[in-house]
């Protein structure tokens, strides 16, 4: 059932996210992240999972951010094998510990703190401790 506050953070964040993907790019990845975020912690969680979505990839939109395309270069270089997932792989999705080899992210591309995978032939950033989808890079 829903609860009030859990009706405001959809009716609030989701639209504020879609308005995001229109911003200028001059505004930086944290608005695309935060689009992305909201939208796939949507699907995940609902209008919650809207909510922490938003906020975690406004977080990750603002480190990784002008470096997506550099960093993707460097993966597809990297030559990572891409694992075959059978469930969508979406910002707040959690994937699993075992059957897929996680990689660190060099220091030059931004956040140290995330590790990165090949899934279903996209780059997927996850929280290790969690692993966490925390962005999907096309």
């Amino acid at each position: 059932m829903f609860k009030p506050l859990a009706l405001a953070a959809a009716i609030f964040i989701i639209p504020a996210a879609v308005s995001a993907q229109n911003a200028p790019a001059a505004q930086g990845g944290a608005l695309s992240g935060a689009a992305t975020g909201a939208v796939g912690g949507a699907i995940v969680g609902g209008p919650i999972g809207a909510a922490v979505g938003g906020v975690g990839g406004a977080v990750v939109g603002a480190i990784i951010g002008d470096n997506t395309p550099k960093f993707q270069t460097y993966v597809v270089q990297q030559r990572r094998p891409s694992y075959t997932y059978a469930e969508p792989v979406v910002v707040g999705g959690v994937l699993p510990s075992n059957g897929i080899e996680y990689y660190a992210v060099p220091r030059e591309y931004g956040e140290t703190n995330y590790q990165y995978t090949v899934i279903n032939n996209r780059t997927v950033l996850v929280d290790p401790a969690t692993r966490r989808v925390v962005q999907v890079i096309q």
